[in-house]
């Protein structure tokens, strides 16, 4: 086996290795120099809800082009990740043209539910790594204000015949309450991490902590008495509820029955707008066109389970992955999971024996929103800004996929340790 293909393989399908070997530097290791997001706006309501998915995108990668120092030229191939709009692959290709990268640049979308934003990532990286493309941009973007992604039919009656097959017809809320009866999740554990979430929000929020991952986005907006536009600035998430108690989100009525009486509005994620942006290259290029390093991407991989209880997704995903590279969840510095529900938090957080105070530190979906598309690759902003913070270095993220399955993705942050 040649060198070349010796380095094409490990990036692939890496041999077990240990902290020691994922944290050294190499030429062909596939590293970020950009990750950044939009504010997180409430759907509906909030600040994106006149700014359809193909707006959002070319507002966002003409934030990637301002910001990267870099040739848009350079940029082979361009991914987005979304759920609910049929229709990516054309906002891809016509924002990316809008944005000022040359018809000469690619584009494509994906869809793993919601861990699109980390797949996307992924696709890119790989690209990278086998030498298809030597630049690439992977994006998560989702659009909720328009609607969500529900099946319009039952499935066709011979899948039917087996009934695990049919329990991915079943809603997000119906999985969350039959992981909290399944395994216990009380709501009163579902309501104190919650408000848990809501605070760590508001502490990160109030000392500017979200502030070097977020780039500010103008739009316009309507009045919706009036119907009178005004144009702002978004700068900040618009999900962090202050003040927010236990006591208070116990006083909310179940949004599930009859499946169950422990999820709410209070404890599940915010539906939400959002994107985010991740600019990967090999180090050795990065090197060559005086790139930031940010951080390597070691890896990523996805598993599945019942889609009955999909929220408990990570749990599987996870030992996955960190058995791939010989660690364990001590080696890991920083961990976002996805809030999909308090109740799989919960299951995840004492499952997996992880220590609460490395977890979402700034809060998670609960109280900053759950855009479908953009969360494995807004988990990468957030997380990367974490770890710079706390000068810390190696970052695991991780989420559940509607239908039953988990990706988790691993990372070495390299911005100041």
């Amino acid at each position: 086996m040649t060198e070349r293909l010796k380095s094409i393989v490990s990036q692939i399908s890496p041999a077990k290795s240990g902290l020691s070997a994922i944290t050294t530097k190499n030429p062909d290791d596939i590293v970020i120099t950009l990750a950044v997001r939009t504010p997180l706006a409430k759907a509906r309501k909030g600040g994106f809800k006149d700014t359809p998915l193909d707006g959002i995108l070319v507002k966002l990668l003409k934030q990637v082009n301002a910001r990267s120092n870099l040739d848009p030229a350079l940029v082979e191939d361009i991914c987005v990740g979304n759920v609910s709009d049929a229709k990516t692959a054309y906002y891809t290709r016509a924002a990316m043209l809008g944005a000022g990268f040359p018809n000469t640049t690619a584009g494509y979308s994906v869809n793993r539910f919601c861990s699109s934003g980390l797949k996307a990532v992924q696709d890119i990286a790989n690209q990278i790594a086998t030498g298809a493309i030597d630049i690439g941009l992977a994006l998560g973007a989702e659009h909720m204000t328009a609607g969500g992604d529900t099946l319009e039919r039952p499935f066709f009656d011979e899948i039917l015949e087996v009934p695990e097959a049919g329990d991915c017809m079943q809603p997000m809320g119906q999985t969350s309450e039959n992981v909290g009866n399944d395994f216990n999740i009380t709501r009163e554990k579902q309501d104190r991490y919650a408000a848990e979430s809501y605070r760590r929000a508001e502490v990160a929020q109030k000392a500017g902590w979200f502030d070097d991952e977020i780039v500010p986005i103008q739009v316009k907006i309507k009045d919706p008495k009036t119907g009178e536009e005004k144009e702002v600035t978004l700068t900040k998430d618009e999900g962090p509820r202050y003040g927010t108690t236990f006591e208070s989100l116990q006083k909310i009525k179940p949004a599930f029955l009859p499946h169950g009486d422990k999820s709410h509005a209070g404890n599940s994620s915010q539906l939400t707008d959002g994107a985010a942006a991740v600019l990967l290259m090999k180090r050795s290029k990065a090197q060559e066109l005086g790139q930031p390093i940010m951080a390597k991407f070691v890896g990523a991989t996805v598993a599945g389970l019942a889609p009955r209880i999909m929220g408990i997704g990570p749990t599987v995903a996870i030992p996955k992955l960190l058995t791939k590279f010989n660690l364990t969840l001590d080696d890991i510095d920083i961990i976002e999971i996805n809030e999909a529900f308090a109740s799989m938090a919960v299951y995840c957080l004492e499952t997996l024996k992880i220590d609460h105070s490395k977890m979402n530190v700034r809060g998670g979906a609960i109280a900053l929103g759950h855009p479908l598309g953009c969360t494995g690759a807004r988990q990468i902003a957030t997380g990367l800004s974490e770890c710079r913070r706390q000068k810390k270095k190696v970052l695991l993220t991780s989420m559940c996929i509607g239908t039953g399955m988990g990706m988790a993705g691993l990372f070495i942050n390299e911005q100041n340790v």
